[in-house]
């Protein structure tokens, strides 16, 4: 009985710890950011767009980000596609790790959104 308690445990602990890797990395996130150059439309800041109809990026839920990405990364599916022609060129070339990470790294800025109540 013991050694199954011992067993569960350690597959427990490795589930955690697999969970852990399984987000993104906001160091590689941010040099994803810069490479493609988000800051020209959504602010340096990413709380200052240089268009009022873009949306601000940081401190938005990461879950949120990568919903987003995906939908322009596949503008056709039914389920969450989104259209955009600039973000679609963007996305598209994005790897579902790079989505993970530019989306830990806006998480993690500070920001000015705010829920409506």
């Amino acid at each position: 009985m013991k050694t199954i308690r011992t067993l569960l445990s350690a597959v427990a602990l490795a589930a955690m710890a697999t969970g852990a890797h399984a987000g993104g990395n906001a160091e590689r996130g941010k040099a994803a950011v810069e490479k493609y150059a988000c800051a020209s439309c959504h602010g340096a800041d990413f709380n200052t767009p240089s268009d009022p109809a873009y949306p601000r990026l940081a401190n938005q839920h990461p879950d949120y980000i990568e919903h987003a990405l995906k939908g322009y990364k596949n503008p056709t599916n039914p389920a969450f596609g989104r259209q955009n022609a600039i973000m679609q060129g963007f996305a598209g070339q994005l790897s579902a790790q790079d989505i993970k990470d530019i989306a830990a790294y806006l998480s993690s800025l500070p920001g000015q959104l705010v829920t409506r109540k």
